[in-house]
């Protein structure tokens, strides 16, 4: 087994998206020479798999590189390593007609509903854009397939004439998640689809996601800050801080038994309804902030706000190792454990360090 077969468990299905050693460096400029005087590396070797049909949850703080993983994989932006292969064809060495192509098969929701829709259209145009420009329709053609897709994701087929202002938040992601899947996608990439939305709406939409999953079959890279919303939604949870995958497993594994330090924090900051529930859940001390992507930590990335530091944390890098519940996790804690589910091969996320 490859380190990167090590952190991303196999689902017995070949995979429809596969990552692989996926970095980016974002350098910082002088303002006067334009010198380069440091890289952010927002994301460093990422490694993980995506079936299709399945449902992948990526958590994580506020920076930590989520929303810039979710780009990489769209060819938003250009990684500075790495791969990203989609249904055995690797994104980033295509372009022009043959990324195009690629495109009508993997398509994205953004977070904000209000900002990806274009105001000037009605909604009849915002759907049917990629049905114009991936199948060639044209017409009364357009306007009944919007309405069927409209009808797919909870709207009213007579609302085609209408402008995305005049919607609320929710209805306008239903609009935005009728775009994506106008082109009958395989996957989705869901870039905090639900955060702008109050509790109620949130629940409506992520719903609907597991219905459309159902009946379309459609796999979802499903981005959030939130765990609680992640475990709802995923077949596996991939946690992520300071553009590393520091736990990677089943979402029920990751959920009921964290093996990395930083999981167990973001699962104590949930808050519980049940006060009987409160005082069960350890609280666990995270001092500071998310660390300085220009200059990250030496050892362990966690290891300045870790509860369970170790001298060996703040020197040694540690490689994911697989835990006896299959779950993958980089923490020198579980390293004994790595003697009994052995990591073979070279690391790639290692291989990629300090590339910009």
């Amino acid at each position: 087994m490859t380190a990167t077969e090590a952190m991303t468990p196999s689902t017995g299905t070949d995979a429809l998206l596969r990552v692989r050693g996926l970095s980016k460096g974002f350098p910082v400029r002088s303002r006067v020479l334009r010198r380069t005087l440091a890289t952010i590396q927002a994301v460093d070797g990422v490694d993980f798999t995506i079936a299709p049909g399945e449902t992948l949850g990526l958590v994580g703080e506020s920076g930590s590189g989520k929303s810039t993983t979710a780009r990489l994989v769209m060819r938003l932006i250009e990684p500075s390593s790495g791969t990203v292969e989609f249904a055995g064809t690797d994104l980033t060495a295509l372009s022009g007609a043959g990324l195009r192509r690629v495109r009508r098969d993997l398509q994205m929701v953004f977070q904000d509903p209000f900002t990806s829709l274009d105001p000037r259209q009605t909604v009849s145009a915002v759907v049917g854009e990629p049905l114009r420009v991936h199948d060639g329709l044209r017409g009364a053609a357009v306007e009944q397939r919007a309405a069927e897709l409209l009808a797919l994701v909870g709207l009213d087929r007579r609302v085609t004439s209408r402008y995305p202002h005049e919607f609320s938040g929710g209805q306008r992601q239903r609009i935005a998640i009728a775009r994506a899947l106008a082109p009958n996608p395989k996957l989705l990439v869901c870039d905090e689809p639900v955060s702008s939305l109050d509790v109620s709406t949130q629940s409506q939409v992520i719903n609907l996601l597991a219905d459309l999953q159902e009946e379309l079959g459609v796999a979802y890279l499903f981005i959030s800050h939130d765990l609680a919303i992640v475990r709802h939604v995923s077949h596996r949870i991939a946690v992520m801080y300071l553009g590393r995958i520091v736990e990677l497993g089943d979402a029920e594994e990751v959920y009921e038994r964290p093996a990395h330090p930083y999981s167990r924090a973001l699962l104590a900051a949930i808050p519980l309804p049940d006060p009987r529930r409160r005082t069960a859940r350890a609280k666990v001390p995270v001092r500071g902030d998310v660390g300085n992507p220009a200059s990250p930590p030496s050892g362990c990335h966690f290891h300045p706000r870790c509860p369970d530091v170790m001298d060996v944390c703040r020197t040694e890098d540690p490689p994911p190792v697989q835990t006896s519940s299959g779950t993958t996790v980089r923490c020198h804690l579980h390293i004994p454990v790595a003697a009994a589910h052995p990591v073979a091969g070279p690391t790639k996320i290692e291989e990629t360090k300090g590339e910009a």
